[in-house]
Order: structure tokens, then C-alpha cells, then sequence
């Protein structure tokens, strides 16, 4: 028995030996604008830079991780990527904490947060969906999940570049489809179109329907403070990211003078960034994006900063990871849903009753699809595939 067990793979011992960096552009249906571009701030978005990691050890585990940009920003992850991807090599995987130090110092001259721990963010989500699969657990199981299905709403029908008529197709589109909440983008110049949309969906929703706004960080505090007074009629689940995202304290004067809770955090890269915004309180929901704050071993530590303070959560964009991190927060969160990284995978995830359901395959549960490869840039293998 004991000559058995030697000649099975140890995965104490194992070590990285291959690993793969993508970049891949996806390109999206149609142009995208939310209040940024109707500013002049930012052109619309045609499609998304991805940033994937692949990771196979020496005893044949593997591993699936990706970070991505919107607009500018892939080729530069990319170029991150590559240049720190050898400090893992032959490192072992189980030390997830341990590599994504070793990762952050190794480009620590140009940050510790943005760029710098994005693109890490993709090799911290591959070891996790490594150490998952190894265990033939779920992601969401492998941390300790609290539920089996999260709530779950969708944006990419409510944007502003979406005319009014089409917009409530859209919504009833998503409520066909199982998803439990619907949010709108505001923030145009004239504040009366914003508050009349808002007016027109909720109406065709009904006053309890969960209905969310996103003003993608377009207003001035005193905008802001009117704006919120306004919206305070239409029964919102939240207001999310009325000022700049880095105005915590603008935030919290928000959150503790209006009903309606508010929600920011998804533009904020490090753990830091979200101490602060919780140590002022400046928000009701939190949204960290966990490839954006470096990966999934970060995401944990801004979510148990956020559950000490009583903080609701609802993690930004990606819900193929976020659906398993969501699972494993005491209070009940919300997902995005987002259907537009769907063509990368061939997998979908399920909404039903309202509900995005926690997918029960090993690791992440994804699988790249045969349309990766013609959207595909740059590809960088780094050590030697076993």
C-alpha cells in the first residue's frame, strides 16, 4: 500500500513546468456607450482586449486564468504578462499567496496596483482553477460557498447608446431569460433624459422589480446630490458610481445622506484602494472586480474587509469568475450578467427564477472555444510543456 501510494503524482511536490500567455481581442456586436462617451471622456467600445493564462505542471494539472481591458490596455498587460510569467516556472502551484507576491515584485518599480496586477490577475485565477480542478471541486466549493445560485441582473441591455423602445424589448429579453434585476446607464449631459428613461423602464417594470442606475462616474458632487434627491422616487436597488471613483469621501456623504444605497468600486486596482473606500464607508454595495485588484487571491481579502463592515456585495463584469466568488459571501450578493464573453468559452452559465446558477464543474468550470484562436494577437509559451 505504501509502494502505491509513492507512485501516485504528489501534488506536494509538483511543480510548474509550461505556461501559456494569449492576448485576445474580442470584438463586440455593435459599439458600446455609457455616459463617458456621450462627454467626450472615451470613444465607443468595439471590443474587449483578453489577457489569458494557461498553466500546466509537472504531474499534468491545468489551469485556466484571464484578466482583461476595456478599450486601451491589452497589449501592455500582455507585455507585463510575458516578462514576469518565468518566476513561476518551477515553482510549486499550491503556493497561490506565496506566487502572487513573488509576481507583484517582480514588477513592483512600475506598481502595485492597475496594469501591474491585472495582468497577474490572470495567473492568480489559473492557479485557483489549477488547485480546484486537482480537488475535483467547483471553484465556489473549493472556497466555501454559501448558496448554490446568486441573484443576478443585467446591464448590457440598458446602455445609453440603446434607444427607449429597444431598451424595454431588452428588458423583457432578460427577464425571459431568468435574470432577476435590470440596470440602466445615466449620466447625460441633460439629467432630465436620464430621470425620464428611468421613469419609462420603471414603469414597464413595475415598483418592485430590482432596478439599478450606473452613472459611470459622470457627476459632480453638486449633480450628484440632486441627482440622487431625484432618483430617490423609483425604489432603486442602487446608484452606482454617481462621482469619481476615487472620491470615497464623496461617496460616503452620498450613502449616508440618501435611501437609496450606492455602489462603486469596480475601477479600483488594489486591495488599498478598497481599504480606504471602506474605511469611509463610501459605499452600501461594494463592487470589486477581482481581475482588475490582481486576481482572486486579492478579491478575498477586499471581501472580508467587506463583511466585517456589513458591506453588501456585488462584484463588477466577468460573471463566468464572479458567479463563484458571489457564492461564498455571507450576505446575499449580486452577479452581472454580461453575455458578451460567452463566444470565449464553451460553456454557459444558467439563470433561472431570477437567478445566475453556481456551475458545478471542476475549477472554473470553462473551456476555451475554437473562436479564440482567429481573435488571438500575441501567444508567448514560457518553460516546457510536460
Amino acid at each position: 500500500m505504501q509502494e502505491q501510494q509513492q507512485n501516485l503524482p504528489s501534488s506536494d511536490h509538483d511543480r510548474i513546468a509550461w505556461i501559456k500567455v494569449s492576448s485576445v481581442f474580442l470584438p463586440l456586436a455593435n459599439p458600446i456607450s455609457d455616459a463617458k462617451v456621450l462627454t467626450g471622456r472615451q470613444k465607443p467600445m468595439t471590443e474587449i482586449a483578453m489577457l489569458f493564462v494557461e498553466i500546466e505542471t509537472v504531474d499534468g494539472h491545468q489551469g485556466l486564468g484571464f484578466s482583461y481591458s476595456k478599450r486601451a490596455g491589452g497589449p501592455g498587460q500582455f507585455a507585463h504578462a510575458v516578462e514576469i510569467a518565468p518566476t513561476l516556472i518551477d515553482e510549486n502551484p499550491s503556493d497561490i499567496a506565496k506566487l502572487w507576491t513573488k509576481l507583484c515584485w517582480a514588477g513592483a518599480s512600475v506598481g502595485r496596483s492597475g496594469l501591474a496586477t491585472q495582468a497577474i490577475g490572470a495567473f492568480d485565477v489559473a492557479l485557483w482553477d489549477l488547485k480546484a480542478k486537482r480537488a475535483n471541486l467547483s471553484l465556489a466549493r473549493l472556497l466555501g460557498a454559501q448558496r448554490d445560485s446568486v441573484r443576478c441582473y443585467n446591464t448590457s441591455g440598458g446602455f445609453l447608446h440603446t434607444p427607449l423602445d429597444q431598451l424595454l424589448k431588452n428588458t423583457e429579453l432578460s427577464r425571459e431569460k431568468g435574470i432577476g434585476g435590470i440596470k440602466l446607464k445615466v449620466g447625460q449631459p441633460d439629467c432630465a433624459l436620464d430621470l425620464h428613461r428611468v421613469n419609462t423602464v420603471r414603469k414597464h417594470l413595475g415598483d418592485q422589480f430590482p432596478l439599478m442606475v450606473d452613472a459611470n462616474q459622470q457627476w459632480h458632487r453638486p449633480t450628484a446630490q440632486r441627482m440622487c434627491r431625484q432618483l430617490e422616487d423609483f425604489n432603486l436597488v442602487w446608484i452606482e458610481e454617481p462621482l469619481d471613483c476615487y472620491d470615497a469621501e464623496g461617496h460616503a456623504a452620498l450613502a449616508q445622506q440618501f435611501d437609496t444605497p450606492i455602489a462603486t468600486g469596480e475601477m479600483l486596482t488594489s486591495v488599498a484602494e478598497h481599504a480606504e473606500f471602506i474605511k469611509l464607508r463610501g459605499a452600501d454595495y461594494l463592487m470589486p472586480d477581482a481581475p482588475r485588484v490582481g486576481g482572486i487571491t486579492p478579491f478575498l481579502k477586499v471581501a472580508a474587509m467587506a463583511e466585517h463592515a456589513g458591506l453588501m456585495m456585488a462584484p463588477h463584469f466577468a460573471m463566468e469568475l464572479h458567479v463563484h466568488l458571489a457564492a461564498t459571501y455571507p450576505t446575499e450578493p449580486w452577479v452581472e450578467h454580461f453575455e458578451w464573453l460567452e463566444p470565449l468559452f464553451n460553456e454557459r452559465l444558467e439563470t433561472r427564477d431570477g437567478r445566475m446558477l453556481v456551475p458545478t464543474r471542476p475549477g472554473l468550470g470553462l473551456s476555451l472555444s475554437e473562436q479564440v484562436k482567429p481573435w488571438t494577437a500575441q501567444q508567448m509559451e514560457i518553460g516546457k510543456r510536460p
